[in-house]
């Protein structure tokens, strides 16, 4: 299917974004799956607001500990002392900003399940505020130091930003694909890599355009073992799935 506009009239009037983002990335991952070595698994993943992941055992009382405050026979015959902790030096209001991620994460299972690609879909949070535009950035930008392929996929037509030309910025450098004039959706794919024992960045650059169809991504597994990701192929299940027409 060609490439739609999710974030405007008149498919806005009739499906939602975050509907259509909640489904793609098991779309890729199924994807994926058609092509992937048997040592590598990809798995979708989706946060909505603040990165917190709270173990419920902490709301649940254990009955083998003491709570907190109790007595000293409760608690064995030994008193401890209450600690007062000195004034803080530093107390304000802080906006850390809901940082939204729909992503597919693949793993080495031969390396222990260690982190070797990411596809990361880029949503209107994403690029709404310098704040978040930086985190995303920084985000991508740890990765990449660490040799793990980013990809990075940006539908968000109603924002204007390229955080991939951001990211470029780190490392001082443009692409010619994106001159004079950065678009504000595009799919690109970026690696680091030893050539001659020499650090090396690399990008797979495709600006997109509505009605268009989207390209095929190359996902570097290793630094010799790159997979084909059929963008246009999960896009189009996705939007079946959902029962988006154009």
């Amino acid at each position: 299917m060609p490439l739609l506009d999710h974030f405007r009239p008149p498919l806005l009037n009739t499906t939602s974004w975050e509907g259509f983002y909640g489904g793609w990335p098991m779309a890729i991952v199924q994807e994926l799956n058609k092509v992937l070595p048997d040592e590598f698994t990809a798995e979708p993943r989706v946060h909505m607001g603040p990165y917190f992941e709270i173990d419920v055992c902490a709301f649940e009382p254990d009955a083998s500990y003491p709570a907190a405050g109790g007595d000293s026979e409760n608690s064995g015959g030994i008193a401890t002392a209450t600690y007062s902790p000195p004034k803080a030096t530093l107390a304000t209001d802080v906006d850390f900003g809901d940082q939204y991620a729909y992503e597919v994460l693949i793993f080495d299972e031969s390396r222990g399940r260690q982190l070797v690609a990411a596809i990361e879909l880029v949503s209107p949070a994403n690029k709404d505020r310098p704040k978040n535009r930086e985190v995303f950035v920084t985000k991508c930008a740890a990765m990449l130091q660490n040799n793990i392929c980013v990809s990075i996929v940006d539908l968000v037509s109603i924002r204007q930003f390229n955080l991939y030309c951001d990211l470029l910025q780190r490392i001082e450098r443009t692409d010619p694909v994106f001159v004079p004039e950065p678009p504000s959706i595009y799919a690109v794919t970026c690696r680091t890599c030893k050539v001659n024992e020499r650090p090396r960045f690399e990008s797979w650059a495709f600006p997109l355009q509505i009605g268009q169809r989207l390209p095929t991504l190359p996902i570097w597994l290793t630094d010799i073992l790159p997979i084909p990701l059929n963008l246009d192929a999960s896009y189009d299940a996705t939007c079946k799935a959902l029962r988006i027409r154009s």
